[in-house]
């Protein structure tokens, strides 16, 4: 399980059109957020991901950098981006399953062909969204078992606003005797 102000796994895949992302070497100000995605196959994805691109300016507003990530591969992943019409979100892809477990995500088996005909892999990582601190320790982190029930990146806006406004430090990192 990740710890809140604790350094989070490394993290290195390649991107459609950014070269690398590794984790290590992001620049935003107050840190990364991370949208680990099913891949192509998921319909429930794509909306997702819409709301995410529309939301990418108002993370860069406050010093936040954003970026989606799947197991799929570059084919899958750059279908998916023209897709959903993706102008400023970095996709990046060929994401290991260690690594998607290491962070702590759901992995999946196939069920065939999904609702809107495309196959999905043999193996895939579920949902997970999570903001990783310049110092690459976990501000905030969500991990979901299917594909329902995400959290509202307008929400994490506004709650981005109020940790920055209180300087409100990331919560859950008790791991002492209860």
């Amino acid at each position: 399980m990740l710890i809140p102000r604790q350094k989070t796994p490394n993290l290195t895949v390649p991107t459609l059109d950014n070269g690398t992302f590794d984790l290590t070497a992001e620049q935003g100000e107050r840190g990364t957020v991370i949208c680990f995605y099913r891949g192509l196959h998921c319909p429930i994805c794509a909306n997702y991901l819409k709301e995410l691109e529309k939301r990418v300016s108002d993370f860069a507003e406050r010093g936040v950098n954003c970026i989606a990530i799947s197991t799929d591969g570059e084919e899958r992943t750059r279908a998916m981006a023209e897709k959903i019409e993706a102008k400023s979100l970095r996709f990046g892809y060929d994401l290991p399953l260690s690594v998607a477990k290491d962070w702590g995500l759901y992995i999946s088996t196939s069920r065939g062909t999904t609702s809107i005909g495309i196959e999905e892999p043999a193996l895939f990582a579920e949902p997970g969204l999570f903001m990783v601190s310049p110092d690459q320790s976990l501000y905030y982190g969500s991990v979901q078992t299917m594909p329902f029930v995400r959290p509202h990146f307008s929400e994490l806006v506004a709650a981005l606003d109020f940790a920055i406004a209180n300087n409100y430090p990331a919560r859950g990192e008790y791991t002492g005797a209860v």
